[in-house]
C-alpha cells in the first residue's frame, strides 16, 4: 500500500543509508542527501541493464528487496506501468495476522 517511508540505495547489503546514491521519499528534508524518488525518472537510477539497488520499505520493519534491471524496451500502449515482470518466492504478508503467530 505505501504507507510507509521508502527509499532505493546503491548499496545491496550493510548499512543502506550509507549509500552514495539514494533515492528517497523524504528527499526535500533539509541535509537528507538523498534525491526524490517521486522527482527521478528510472533511467536516471537504473542507467544501465544490471544495476541494481535495495528497495528499503518501512523503516521500522525494514523490508528489504533487490530491484534489478534487466533489460529495456518499448513501451506497450495497452499496458500498465510500472510492473513487476518477475519474482522469487511468495510475498510474505506485510501484516500477519497476529493469532498466526
Amino acid at each position: 500500500d505505501l504507507d510507509h517511508a521508502y527509499g532505493f540505495y546503491s548499496k545491496l547489503t550493510g548499512k543502506l543509508f550509507d549509500s552514495p546514491l539514494r533515492f528517497e521519499l523524504f528527499a526535500d528534508i533539509e541535509g537528507s542527501g538523498s534525491r526524490s524518488v517521486k522527482g527521478t525518472r528510472v533511467t536516471t537510477a537504473f542507467q544501465k541493464v544490471g544495476s541494481a539497488m535495495t528497495f528499503l520499505y518501512d523503516y521500522g520493519d525494514e523490508w528489504r528487496f533487490r530491484v534489478e534491471l534487466i533489460g529495456t524496451g518499448q513501451a506497450q500502449p495497452d499496458a500498465n506501468y510500472p510492473r513487476i515482470v518477475s519474482k522469487i518466492g511468495k510475498a510474505p504478508p506485510q501484516y500477519p495476522d497476529i493469532d498466526d503467530e
